[in-house]
Parts: C-alpha cells; structure tokens; sequence
C-alpha cells in the first residue's frame, strides 16, 4: 500500500474555500479537502471560524465557555479480535495471553474491580474495549466462552455491563466493534451509549493488498456505515469517529466527515465524534509511516466542525496531542473524551493520560471551564424516550445534574439494579379504543412528536423519491400469460414482472388464471376464522412511518391493558366461539421482555383451549433482546408458555431498499427471516403478509414473494399469505408528503393474482382483508384468486388507527355475504385451517361471531 499523493490546493481554491468557510456557507467535499490541506495562517483562518461554529452550538445548548470530559475506566475486556489492522497494539493472540498470565477474556471478577476502583476515585464510565467477535478466529475464544455459559462475546460483554452497573453504578459505554441491528437491540437495555469508529470510508485501505485494514472483515467501510445507520434507526447515543494519516487521501477524508453527516441529518443519533491521529507504534506493520501532524489534525477537526454544524460534538483524545491543547482548541473542539485516573489508554498505552487538573487548567489557559459529563450526552438524556432504555434511568439520573445533564460533581456511583421498570401490566390510558375508534374516532391525526421521532423528513424524501410514482412497464404478456396457466413454477422473473404489470384485458386474464388456479388448489370454499384481536398497547417509539397506531405513553389514545383484560378479552371471545385471539402490540419501553410469555400465559389459563396466535417477529426480536435470549431460547420459552403460532407481519416490504423508508427503527428483512424460520423449525407455524402501495414498485413485490417461496420450500412453515393494502389517510409517510396513496384497483388485483400464481404450490392458502378493502373490495379479491377473508376480529385497531373505513368487526354473516357476493360458499376453518370443533361452529352461530353489546367490556 502506498499513500495517496495529494494535489496541493491553488491559491484562489484555498482563498474561496476560507471564505465560504468565514461567511458559514456550507462546504461541499471538494472544498472541504481544500481546507484540509490549511496550514499556518491559513489554518489559522479556518479556526477561527470553527471556533466561532463551535461557540454557537455551545451557547445553543446552554453551557457557553464549557469544554467536557469524562471521567472514565478501561475495561480490556478481550484482546483477542478477529481482525488484522496493520497499525494495532492492543490486539494479541493466546499464546501470548497465557504466556502473560492472562485469560482469553477477563473474568467477571477482574471486570468488577476495575469498575470499582475507578467508582472509588470518582468516574462515573466504563468503556469496554475489545476486539471484533475473537470466537470466529480463535478457538480459544469459542472455548473460553462455552466454558462459562455464553453464546458470544457480545452475551458476555452484556452480563458484564450489568454487573457494572448493579455493583458499582458505574454506566457502561460499549464498544465492541461492528454490530448487527439485532445486536443493538441486545446492548441498548445495558448501556446508555455505544460506540465504534468509522474511521474512513476508503475502500482501497481495506480490499488492497498492504492497506491498513486488508484482512480485516470489520473494517470494511460499507460494514461500519451500516452500523452508524442501525444505530440511529435503533435509536442508541452513538459515539464514532475518524482516523487521520493513515494512508487516505483529503478527499477521502472529507467523504468520511461528509457520511457521517448524512447519517446524522437523517437520524440524530451521533453524540460525538472523535478526530484522532494516527500514531506509530512499534511491533506493527505501519511502524515506519510517520505520524499524523497536529496541524493536520487541527485542520481535520476545523474541517469537522464546519462540515457538522454547531450540534455536533466533537472530540479529540488529550493523550495524543502533545501538550498543544490551545491549538486543538482553537480548531473547534468541545470535548476531551475519556480521561481516566486509574487505567491506561489500552489503544494507546504508551501515551499516557493528561491528569485531570492540568487538563483543567490548560482548558483554562484557552478561555474555557472544563466539565465533566457522564457517558451519554446530556442532549440524549433530555430527549429521554427513546433514546435511553427505561432500565437504565435509574443509573443514569444517579449520577446527572437535572439542570445541566452534566454529571454532578458530588456524585458518587454506587450499585443500583438493574430490573424491568415498576409498571408492568397496569391499565391505562383508552383502553375503550378498540370501540370508540368507530364511534369517536382518534384524537388527531399524528403524533406530537411527528417532526422527531420519524427522523428527518427531507432526507427521507430524497430516499423515498424514486418509488414516489408507480413505474409501468411496457410488455408483450401474452407469453406470460400462457406460461402461467400452463405451470406458473415455471414463470421467469421478466415473465412475472410483466404480469404484475398487467392492465386492461390482459389483468383481467391474469385474475382468471388465478382464480382457475385456486380452485384447482383449494376449491371453492372460502375460509374464514371466528377470532378476537387484542391488541394489548399501542405505546410503541420505534418510528414506523406507516404506522398510525403507535403513541407514546403520554399521547391522548395511548392505552395499555393488564394481563387481567386481555385474559378477559380471551373469555369473552371463547363465550361467542372463537378459537384464536391473535395479539400484537407496540414496542412500550417498560414493559419486558418476558412480558410476552405473562400474555401467552394469561390466554392460556384463562381459557385453556383458545389457539394463541402472537407476537411479530419484531415482537420476538425486542423479547428476546430485552431478556438476552437467544431468538431460539425465547421462542421456545413462548411456546411453553403457551405460544401456538406468530402472525408473520413487520415483514412489510422484505427489501431493505423499502424498508428503511417505510420505518426507521424496525428490524431489517434478514432479521424477520431469522425469526420466521427459527419458528418454523420448533414447529410454530406463522402467516405471512406483504404492505404494498406506498413507495413500493412491482419489482419489489417480485422478490417479496420470491423470498416467501423460498421459504416455505424450506420450512413448510407458512399457514397462507396475507395481502394488506397500504392505509394510507393517517400514515405519518403519506402525511409528510413521501408515500403514495395505497394501491389501486389494478395493483389490488394484480398483487393477489400474482400472490396466488407465484406462491404456487408452496403456500396455498391466499387472505384478503375486508377490514382494508371492505365487503365489494374483498369479493373482488376472491374472484382474482383469494380463498379466505381472515377472521371476525371482534376488535380491530391498528388499520382502524390508520384510517381505515371498513369498521373493526364482521359478522359470519357478514364474511357468508362477501363469499357469496363472489358467488362462493363460505366455511369456518382454525388458525392452522383444520375442521373446527362442533361445539365451537355451535357457539359461534348462536352469537353470529361477535360480542353482543351487552356483553361487559373489562375497564
């Protein structure tokens, strides 16, 4: 690997730049490289105006003339890493470690009294450090972590970030390199912030021979840009950062600042970024490449400061600067980042820590206070909900001034528990809305946090431009057409993409092979199942921005029930013949994870017999990392405790392309595949949906229903396919001016055609949904190839929410209607389409399938 030459700016290019830098007009990465390059007087012009950028988001936030630190321990958790960067000392191997005396990984008890020495002499941050997932490079590792009862490093590092906090109130800051959105998931309840560098977004210094990163899977760019965007739709307070003078070139450099601005725009979820220079260590491959200049590092951080506003938060570790603090100062920082009394800079060791009190006064020297905070930004610790897991609270404002969000200076940490929050199951709030929806309607039409909690709507609009207007394709179908009625497993990708394309005679064709094909498959019964929805809450922030259903706890409709009602609501739907209650609810911070199996339990106690059909698989994602299961422990655990089968919903769209318009913090199409098959394979058996009609194209639906297939081939898993038409009136996408308005007839028609002609034989049974399309809508479907019309519901909320105006609830006779407007005979079925009981068909007809109003609703 060689270093990238750079092009010494002109004159008049730098003399534009600094002015446009003076005058707060925003760079683009062409001059940003430019200003990179400032140097002397000319690096001298550029701090000023950072500094005076800096100044403003400082007065902004309420501490003018405050520089922060915190006050921290390292815990080196591993120094095992599965990764080979060239510049790396903290990284070993086993032999060495047991040449020195050490284990693979701490143990829980060394990890515990570094934690409390440092609580003794005032820090108030644990900072994990370790290597990247060191079981799959090392067979040490794998053994070390079998022999003490964890599936992964990261199952430790999370037992061991509850120790911290439950035995010495010291609050954990993670970094354990590159993480799945699952594993954030895992993490967020144990740590208030996490954390990994970006370091550059030069693919050349990782995919070519002699880069600094070559070998290493985890320093992949677009690997670690995925993490920073799965941060921010999980909501976490993520620090990151960049390395100077390792072999990328200015441009290369500006890019990384100017990536992580885009995610940041679009997220907020940055709490700080760090501006570090590389240093030389001997013993590594990149011992002879000279360090990182301070200038070059003072114009890295000017250039930051410029480029990521007055919000942004922006650090430079004190231990690397050489004692030139003013001038790091002078280039716009606001943060010295950790400084630890007791332990050494892991990464950097030979590089000591500033004390505290010089740091002080050198601080002072440059005109500023210098203040200590806590690992998490005080602008996190205002937002609150949902950036900090309700878990965590208790520790947090141990050790927060209310005031300022700084730590308080006469705080000391002392253990506190860790432990699901007080409320559990109490009722609250409406929870009547599953009536009054139909009778008084919603409150208002979005939430009051609809300019936040969905993330930034212009970045979104951007993303969201190109499924904005349906694209049509022009194509012969004919060939299609003859291809699918003659065996549809043999339809090409083009062929069914000019199919779901079809208009005019051609879709009508198409629906005619369809319904020839349903017929052939199931017959002519259409299916129907007597069962009640409970949805148990709506408080939900995981920012789905098609949802109209989710409130935040304080919001007019949020309602949560007790395990009392919703084993009510189980009862009386047993009294009118129900043989399934199907639960879902929102993502509510304080209800834990363990709160699923309480449900399951309820139902089943309550009314021994009724088929519990439950949880999302995003459901079974937060509880799971909400208990620190495994998605395979804790689904067995549902299971016994009463689980019969999952509605396959939260998939959506299962493309993520889709996906990260539609929500910002729901798990990713792989992880929903995870769930689903897992599943399947302990013999739980789950639906599975598509939402289609809002920034969607046909292609899109193409690979949805490829990837169900697929599926099914391998697990036999799915009971049918649920079309749901995208509701669009109260949908915070739509009210925002970025979805379209639900699908149309045509696409109507043409996604149950197809559902039924590519899903073919692998899944057979095909719902439509009258609660989206109503009684004329939904018959239509079953002339294009549908055979069930779903359940009664009883209660139905969350389409309800969205502005659905087809009611919450249908008769038997009601859905006997539909069927026959389809010129079909109607037939009860079970959730899993077997022969329902006598006793249940009896019970259903004698309450023609729903509550009578006199039935006592429990409040």
């Amino acid at each position: 690997m060689t270093d990238a030459q750079p092009v010494r700016p002109t004159e008049n290019a730098m003399r534009r730049a600094l002015k446009r830098a003076r005058d707060g007009v925003a760079l683009d990465t062409a001059e940003a490289a430019v200003l990179l390059q400032a140097r002397g007087e000319q690096l001298r012009d550029l701090s000023a105006s950072a500094a005076r950028v800096r100044d403003a988001g400082l007065e902004a936030a309420g501490r003018p003339g405050v520089i922060t630190y915190s006050k921290k321990v390292f815990i080196p958790l591993t120094r095992l890493c599965r990764d080979r960067c060239h510049y790396c000392t903290f990284v070993t191997v086993p032999g060495k470690l047991r040449r020195e005396g050490h284990g693979m990984y701490l143990s829980p008890d060394e990890v515990v009294e570094i934690a409390r020495q440092g609580a003794a002499l005032g820090c108030k941050e644990a900072l994990f450090t370790l290597g990247d997932r060191p079981e799959d490079r090392w067979p040490e590792a794998r053994e070390w972590l079998d022999a003490h009862g964890y599936d992964d490093t990261l199952a430790y590092v999370r037992a061991m970030a509850i120790r911290v906090l439950e035995e010495t109130g010291l609050l954990p800051h993670l970094n354990p390199g590159v993480m799945s959105w699952t594993d954030l998931q895992r993490l967020k309840p144990v740590a208030p912030s996490l954390g990994m560098m970006l370091e550059t977004t030069a693919t050349r210094l990782w995919s070519e021979p002699g880069g600094p990163h070559h070998g290493s899977p985890d320093k992949e760019p677009a690997v670690r840009l995925r993490v920073l965007e799965d941060a921010g739709r999980s909501n976490v307070p993520f620090t990151t950062g960049v390395l100077i003078g390792i072999g990328e070139s200015y441009e290369e450099r500006a890019d990384a600042l100017f990536q992580l601005r885009r995610i940041q725009r679009q997220y907020q979820s940055i709490q700080e970024v760090i501006v570090q220079n590389f240093r030389a260590k001997p013993d590594t491959a990149m011992r002879a490449m000279p360090d990182a200049e301070l200038e070059e590092l003072a114009a890295c951080i000017a250039v930051a400061r410029h480029v990521l506003g007055p919000a942004a938060r922006i650090q430079a570790p004190p231990n690397l600067v050489d004692a030139e603090y003013a001038l790091i100062v002078g280039a716009g920082i606001d943060d010295w980042g950790g400084v630890s009394p007791l332990t050494p800079d892991h990464v950097n060791p030979e590089r000591p820590w500033p004390h505290i009190d010089q740091l002080a006064a050198r601080t002072r020297e440059s005109g500023f206070e210098l203040r200590e905070r806590l690992t998490v930004y005080p602008e996190f610790i205002a937002r609150g909900e949902p950036w900090l897991d309700p878990r965590l609270l208790p520790h947090v404002r141990a050790l927060a001034d209310p005031a300022t969000g700084l730590a308080r200076a006469d705080a000391r940490p002392e253990g506190l528990p860790w432990q699901e929050p007080d409320e559990g199951f109490t009722a609250s709030g409406r929870t009547d809305l599953h009536r009054t929806i139909d009778t008084e309607g919603r409150t208002g039409d979005r939430r009051a946090d609809f300019d936040a909690v969905y993330g930034d709507w212009e970045a979104l609009r951007e993303q969201a431009a190109p499924g904005m207007v349906p694209q049509r394709i022009d194509s012969d179908v004919r060939e299609a057409l003859a291809q699918a009625a003659d065996d549809p497993t043999r339809l090409g990708d083009e062929q069914a993409l000019a199919l779901l394309h079809a208009e005019g005679p051609a879709l009508d064709a198409l629906c005619g092979i369809a319904d020839d094909l349903r017929r052939a498959t199931v017959g002519d019964d259409v299916t129907y199942i007597v069962t009640r929805n409970i949805n148990f809450t709506n408080v939900c922030y995981t920012g789905c921005r098609f949802c109209a259903f989710a409130q935040r706890r304080t919001d007019a409709d949020a309602y949560t029930l007790s395990l009392d009602q919703v084993a009510d609501r189980a009862a009386q739907a047993w009294e009118v013949g129900a043989t399934e209650v199907c639960m879902q609810g929102g993502i509510h911070p304080d209800l834990p994870g363990t709160a699923y199996f309480d449900i399951a339990r309820a139902v089943k106690e309550r009314v021994p017999g009724m088929h519990v059909h439950a949880f999302s698989p995003m459901e079974v994602v937060n509880g799971a990392s909400r208990t620190g299961l495994s998605i395979r422990d804790w689904l067995t655990a549902a299971k016994e405790a009463g689980l019969d089968s999952i509605p396959g919903t939260a998939a959506e769209i299962l493309d993520d392309e889709v996906r990260w318009v539609l929500t910002k913090g729901k798990l990713p199409a792989a992880d929903w595949i995870e769930v689903v098959r897992t599943a399947h394979e302990l013999g739980l058996r789950s639906s599975s949906t598509m939402m289609y009609g809002h920034v969607d194209q046909p292609r899109h639906w193409l690979g949805h229903f490829r990837t169900l297939a697929r599926i099914q081939q391998e697990t036999g898993g799915f009971t049918e396919f649920v079309t749901l038409p995208f509701i669009h009136t109260n949908a915070p996408v739509y009210l925002a001016g970025i979805a379209r308005p639900g699908p149309t007839t045509r696409d109507n028609r043409a996604v149950t055609a197809m559902a039924r002609v590519l899903l073919h034989p692998h899944i057979t049974n095909i719902q439509t949904s009258w609660v989206k399309l109503g009684a004329e809508g939904a018959a239509e479907m079953l002339r294009s190839g549908a055979n069930d019309l779903g359940g009664t519901l009883m209660e139905e909320t969350i389409s309800r929410m969205a502005g659905s105006r087809y009611g919450s609830y249908r008769s038997i006779e009601d859905l006997r209607a539909i069927a026959t407007l389809a010129g079909r005979p109607a037939k009860p079925r079970t959730t899993l389409y077997g022969e329902v009981p006598a006793e249940r068909v009896a019970a259903a007809e004698a309450s023609d399938g729903h509550l009578p109003e006199l039935l006592p609703l429990a409040e």
